[in-house]
């Protein structure tokens, strides 16, 4: 979800020549191998291969803007440190006096005066303290960057050309938008007075997440930045210096494996995609997934390694796509699923349990997640799924909470009740990679696993991967089992009265008495 574009961006789709299918399929194959010779480039001279270029975001956060960002974010991480040791009350100010000369550095003055004007227009709306309002003006605000001729004209403010110029406009202009409405719902919310609009930009023009994000809702920064106190948890500088490092490994690991595996590339040759076998094409599809959860956990973790500097709290980096079994945690960017679901889907689907209220939450989620990313028939397709997804668990889940299901899961045991479950869970698990394969490659690259892993590879591939599914969820619904365990204990027992000692009978009963629970897993519900 975190992409600004999610339609492929090397996949190639040619005429179907109807008078001759030869041809047709000619013209693929050639088009294909002129895709995977401008996907790869010259790699590192001690491997002797080259290297696959075909995702523009690794290549330009690690590539083309490497430089540029170690330059910029160091510059932020010196002025912050030397401002909270000298004046730590004043180190929000710092950071936007920062961001804001950065960003006029990179993008001009144009692009400031545009930003600002956003902001004003935002800020001013606000003061009506109108819900409804701040939402009609910011996602009106938003459209201006997704449809044109909007897109062309506030594109021509911006002055000069270099290669990054429309990304930082479109990532810089995108989650300003979304900072403003995040701006403008909490000073609705806010019961004595207004925000001052400095505080808006101190949170808009905080550089680490200015262009790229991930998104922190204005009321979460604004109590972490403003915190005078700015002493360390025991053990925390070096658990953000171990995760430097673990960053920096796997960007190192993912170069490496992009000289061996053209996970990315390979998918364009649908062609080739017909020859391999099926337990290839259902590898090849999940390890995409995996690949596009490694890009945004490092792109994430490398800013959010420096707002902790910053004594913030970021949000979390995206859950791995191994242990998404439900499409309630099915996001890549936290910051944009707490920003939905703070504003929308929990503000329209309160307690979550009635239908139509879900139904009406849900859609008006994903329609703005339909404009965050830009409309199109892939991002339409991929809503449309995701959002019957996520209801189908609640209707689910309705129907066999009533009546006689209810009281055949209450006579089963636990282990049994989480089998069962866990045999839906495998189905939701392979719904949820096809559906965000959709997303990330093609319509047809989707079609093609879904037809070998459901149709042409039953029985035997089909039972074996589901197989081995279900046995993955099992030890995933265990480990989360044990670590909510860890995280929300049992309650000891009432301790003995003071004259426990004196009385027999209670002293017989006391050690009993103070014994924790035998299993704890029985006195909790799944």
């Amino acid at each position: 979800e975190h992409k600004k574009k999610i339609v492929p961006l090397f996949g190639l789709h040619l005429f179907h020549c109807q008078s001759s299918k030869g041809l047709s399929f000619a013209l693929k194959a050639s088009a294909n191998r002129k895709t995977f010779k401008t996907s790869v480039k010259p790699g590192w001279y001690y491997f002797g291969r080259k290297m696959e270029t075909a995702d523009f975001e690794w290549l330009m956060w690690f590539s083309t803007f490497r430089d540029h960002i170690i330059f910029a974010l160091s510059g932020h991480v010196l002025f912050a440190k030397i401002c909270s040791m000298l004046a730590p009350q004043y180190r929000s100010l710092v950071y936007m006096v920062y961001g804001l000369l950065a960003v006029w550095t990179s993008m001009g003055w144009t692009y400031v005066t545009l930003i600002l004007s956003h902001c004003i227009l935002l800020y001013s709306i606000s003061l009506v303290k109108i819900r409804w309002l701040c939402f009609v003006t910011g996602l009106c605000t938003l459209a201006t960057f997704k449809c044109e001729p909007f897109i062309s004209w506030q594109a021509g403010f911006v002055e000069g050309d270099f290669e990054l110029r429309p990304v930082f406009f479109y990532g810089g202009c995108g989650f300003t938008i979304m900072r403003c409405m995040s701006f403008a719902l909490e000073n609705c919310e806010r019961k004595d007075g207004n925000y001052n609009i400095l505080e808006l930009l101190k949170y808009n023009f905080y550089l680490p997440f200015f262009y790229f994000g991930p998104i922190m809702t204005f009321d979460k920064f604004y109590v972490q930045v403003n915190r005078c106190d700015l002493t360390r948890k025991e053990r925390e500088m070096w658990n953000i210096n171990l995760h430097g490092v673990i960053h920096l490994i796997v960007i190192i690991v993912v170069d490496i494996l992009f000289h061996f595996m053209y996970i990315l590339t390979i998918p364009t040759d649908l062609k080739l995609m017909k020859h391999l076998s099926d337990w290839a094409l259902v590898g090849l599809a999940y390890f995409n997934l995996v690949y596009d959860w490694v890009k945004a956990a490092v792109m994430f973790g490398v800013i959010n390694t420096v707002s902790r500097l910053d004594h913030l709290d970021p949000p979390k980096p995206p859950k791995c796509i191994t242990m998404l079994y439900v499409f309630a945690e099915t996001h890549f960017d936290r910051g944009i699923n707490d920003w939905l679901c703070k504003y929308v889907y929990n503000y329209l689907g309160g307690k979550h349990e009635n239908m139509v209220e879900e139904l009406v939450a849900t859609l008006c989620t994903f329609g703005i997640t339909i404009l965050w990313l830009g409309p199109c028939q892939v991002v339409l397709v991929w809503a449309f799924l995701n959002c019957f997804g996520l209801n189908f668990e609640l209707w689910t889940g309705k129907f066999f909470s009533v009546e006689p299901f209810s009281s055949f899961e209450m006579a089963m045991s636990e282990a049994m009740s989480r089998r069962i479950r866990a045999i839906f869970n495998t189905f939701n698990f392979w719904s949820i990679v096809l559906y965000n394969i959709l997303a990330l490659n093609s319509l047809d690259f989707a079609k093609l696993v879904a037809k070998r892993l459901l149709l042409k590879g039953f029985p035997i591939t089909t039972i074996i991967v589901m197989f081995v599914t279900y046995c993955l969820i099992q030890v995933i619904k265990e480990q989360e089992r044990r670590q909510a365990l860890i995280d929300d204990p049992d309650p000891l027992p009432p301790a003995p009265p003071p004259n426990a000692a004196t009385s027999p009978t209670t002293s017989a009963t006391a050690p009993t008495a103070a014994q924790p629970v035998a299993d704890p897993s029985k006195e909790k519900a799944e």
